[in-house]
């Protein structure tokens, strides 16, 4: 990536691959809007529960009219118990259901709609969101509500490119197998997650800075990271 200074906006910047991200282009000297429900690890942190109205207003609300090169949406939930023997689907209820699809799929197409604005004011804007292997054709996982939300981002983001074409904003998902979060690396050490090697956080920042790179005619889709064991 350019060593020009870029603003980027990293939602779910307060743990996981949204903090690891957010701190990765903060040590780089980017300008970063971190957004988060908690107060988030690096950057300038936007205060907002992207699961309501009110916090996707609230993100718009504190960039105004400030040039974004690039949207990272890096956040992401899943039920109680999932990818662990825990996980019950008939257990699981419409409120929690609701609230994995709010984050996963509605807030992404919502944040997208209100920044814009934001991001056609670039020279080369990108808008990068984190999706699942479990969202792919033919790869769900149990987790109905996840896998739903997932594949849905998928195909929200591919109706987004056709209807923000003129904005010449470059598209992007993301679906990685496990990454070596914090949290994840525990869920390991722990057993709630087979024995496996998950990805290195690393890796998901050198593909995002690799697609900021790419010039405006170079269009990726997609880019899926498979694990070499233990996907999901």
């Amino acid at each position: 990536m350019s060593h020009e200074p870029k603003t980027v906006v990293v939602v779910g910047a307060s743990r996981g691959i949204g903090a690891a991200v957010a701190q990765h282009f903060d040590h780089q000297g980017h300008r970063v809007w971190s957004v988060s429900r908690s107060p988030a690890v690096a950057g300038h942190w936007v205060q907002a529960d992207v699961s309501k109205p009110e916090g996707i207003g609230a993100i718009a609300a504190a960039l105004g009219d400030t040039p974004i090169d690039a949207l990272l949406f890096m956040g992401g939930v899943w039920e109680a118990g999932a990818f662990t023997n825990a996980y019950d689907f008939l257990a699981s209820s419409d409120a929690e259901t609701r609230w994995v699809i709010s984050i996963n799929t509605i807030a992404p197409i919502e944040i997208t709609r209100s920044l814009a604005a934001n991001l056609s004011q670039a020279a080369n804007p990108k808008a990068i969101y984190i999706g699942a292997l479990s969202g792919l054709d033919n790869c769900a996982s149990t987790e109905v509500a996840n896998t739903a939300a997932k594949f849905g981002l998928r195909g929200a983001v591919q109706a987004l490119r056709l209807a923000l074409g003129r904005q010449n904003i470059g598209f992007t998902v993301i679906n990685p197998g496990n990454i070596a979060t914090e949290e994840v690396l525990l869920d390991i050490e722990e057993g709630r997650f087979g024995p496996q090697t998950p990805i290195p956080i690393t890796v998901i920042n050198s593909a995002i800075d690799w697609l900021l790179s790419l010039p405006p005619s170079v269009d990726v889709p997609e880019l899926n990271l498979w694990q070499r064991s233990g996907d999901r």
